[in-house]
């Protein structure tokens, strides 16, 4: 009898645990449209598929990228759970380098409040402005913030100072910022929101992949990572997935991304 209760304890206390807690993944998934067949849609979907909520950057702005998506959680929903997802509208900057984001969750354990949107104020000074979305777990809200900077050789700590002005901008909302800033969290542009209590998911970490494996040293850079503030998260767990490892050769890894997929499991406070 004594073990019974033990295992239905335990068989509660799991539940409770799986429901308050949520997994995000965040992939900068390069080129994300057309280009992508259905066998790298299906590897990705099965990459992924595990986390609650999946954070896109690099959708292709012209034709073929809203689809990729669709096909993308079209296949997800086929795995079993059933997903949504939420596209951006095109970036406001440059043509050339103006891109959509994009939001899939698993329908049964979160909830989107409202519509997505394009970072509003701030939309003229960061090239491809963030994208937000609120979702509510278990009665409790974080917004989720994707981020996709310019390259580091445009110097994107010029977008990325105006991060500080976001947690006041939006005083109500749980930020979880997440994406490729193509800077490593060292970097002191995020001095500022550190002193605000937002730290780094991940540090010393590399996620972009480099053109060929040196001794099996396949990462390159410091780019892609989570900032949270620690007064309002509590983080079970972070890494990354070395999704290449599954390929014999990096030419057709990067098919996929030249970044891998990182994550983040928390509750909130």
């Amino acid at each position: 009898m004594k073990s019974i209760l033990i295992s239905l304890f335990l068989l509660i206390s799991f539940s409770v645990f799986s429901q308050t807690t949520v997994s995000i993944c965040s992939w900068n998934l390069k080129d994300f449209g057309q280009s992508k067949n259905d066998a790298e849609v299906a590897f990705i979907a099965k990459t992924i598929k595990q986390f609650d909520v999946i954070a896109i950057q690099e959708v292709v702005a012209g034709y073929g990228g809203s689809q990729a998506v669709a096909r993308l959680a079209d296949e997800l929903n086929r795995s079993g759970d059933k997903w949504d997802y939420s596209i951006s509208n095109v970036t406001s900057g440059s043509s050339h380098m103006a891109e959509r984001y994009a939001f899939i969750w698993k329908t049964n354990k979160v909830k989107k409040v409202g519509e997505a949107w394009l970072e509003k104020k701030y939309g003229l000074l960061i090239n491809r402005e963030p994208y937000y979305a609120r979702f509510n777990l278990a009665g409790k809200m974080f917004t989720l913030v994707s981020f996709h900077a310019i390259t580091k050789s445009k110097q994107p700590e010029t977008e990325i100072k105006y991060f500080r002005f976001l947690p006041a901008l939006y005083p109500e909302d749980n930020l979880v910022f997440c994406g490729d800033f193509n800077l490593p969290q060292s970097h002191t542009v995020f001095n500022p929101l550190r002193k605000m209590g937002y730290m780094p998911a991940l540090a010393g970490q590399k996620t972009s992949l480099k053109q060929t494996c040196i001794l099996e040293d396949c990462l390159a850079s410091e780019f892609d990572n989570f900032y949270f503030n620690k007064m309002n998260l509590n983080v079970i767990k972070a890494g990354i997935i070395h999704f290449y490892r599954s390929f014999t050769d990096m030419k057709e890894a990067r098919l996929i991304s030249d970044h891998v997929p990182l994550y983040i499991q928390f509750s909130l406070n």
